[in-house]
């Protein structure tokens, strides 16, 4: 098995150990789930793929889906989705067989160009059963046979027409997401793309950043508005969303690497270990070392 990509403690793959050097890197990679998961015990354990989403299609067997702090059943046949940077592991039923789609985040956007929902749909991790749900299952499953087919065939066309197979399949995933949350949310308003808008900010500086002034001078709007379309929006204030990624990335640490909680403390941009302590207790519950403990004895 290969080093993950990442010098940090959670692992980062282009494809679950490998080191990402694969002539289709920048394109999109088709395997069946048998192929990496059979030779690992059908366990693929915590990682992430910082630049790459995934599609699955689980067509016979099963098992269960850790995506961040959900878990998540897998039947079969169903639908996977991976998105990029969250951390997750794959516990399947031996002998689980079906499709691993791994695309470039640039292959993703072109694929979706036409429509944001299909790459929006992509976004969000979920597994979405396709009993019942309106969608004719052995189209489904022709899709990804075709699009691994294409991909394994050199042939005349062979990227318009996995760029055609892969479109397909999103546009299934669109549908199941839409299926499954009946009726569909409203359409986007300026408090919900102020809020996402804000929560890609947060990507990017919440390490070093915690005042809220930063944010809304960046987004051009006052302390005052950008609370308002977080609490509209989101239900919580603009500064309860930065404390939360602050969180979910200290657990992320906690839990995925042996980093000391000091060490915690610091790659989650606090410089005194002890007003960490405080904070993370004061939003969990737990100290950052009892709730570590606790998840390792969930772990065994």
């Amino acid at each position: 098995m290969g080093e993950p990509t990442s010098s940090g403690g959670v692992p980062h793959y282009y494809l679950y150990g490998d080191q990402g050097a694969d002539v289709e890197l920048d394109f999109l990679h088709v395997e069946p789930i048998r192929d990496r998961s059979g030779p690992n015990d059908w366990r693929i354990r915590p990682h992430a793929h910082p630049d790459h989403a995934q599609i699955l299609l689980v067509r016979e067997g099963g098992g269960a889906l850790g995506a961040e702090d959900r878990r998540l059943v897998i039947p079969a046949p169903s639908v996977l989705a991976i998105p990029a940077g969250v951390v997750h592991q794959i516990d399947f039923d031996p002998g689980t067989d079906g499709y691993v789609a791994t695309a470039a985040l640039g292959f993703l956007r072109a694929a979706s160009a036409e429509d944001p929902r299909l790459k929006a749909a992509a976004e969000r991790p979920a597994v979405y059963p396709l009993e019942g749900m309106g969608l004719d299952i052995p189209a489904v499953i022709d899709s990804f046979d075709w699009l691994h087919h294409e991909f394994i065939w050199s042939a005349p066309g062979r990227r318009a027409a996995i760029m055609a197979q892969f479109m397909r399949i999103l546009v299934i995933l669109l549908r199941l997401s839409i299926a499954r949350d009946h009726p569909p949310e409203a359409p986007p308003d300026r408090d919900h793309d102020l809020v996402l808008r804000y929560r890609a900010l947060l990507e990017r500086h919440f390490r070093q950043e915690r005042a809220l002034a930063f944010y809304a001078g960046a987004l051009a709007v006052t302390p005052a508005r950008l609370n308002g379309a977080c609490k509209a929006r989101a239900g919580k204030t603009a500064s309860d969303l930065l404390h939360e990624r602050l969180i979910v990335e200290a657990k992320r640490y906690l839990v995925y690497t042996e980093s000391s909680v000091a060490q915690v403390a610091h790659l989650t941009g606090f410089e005194d270990p002890a007003y960490f302590n405080r904070f993370f207790a004061r939003r969990v519950g737990v100290a950052p070392g009892a709730f570590r403990k606790r998840a390792l004895q969930r772990e065994a």
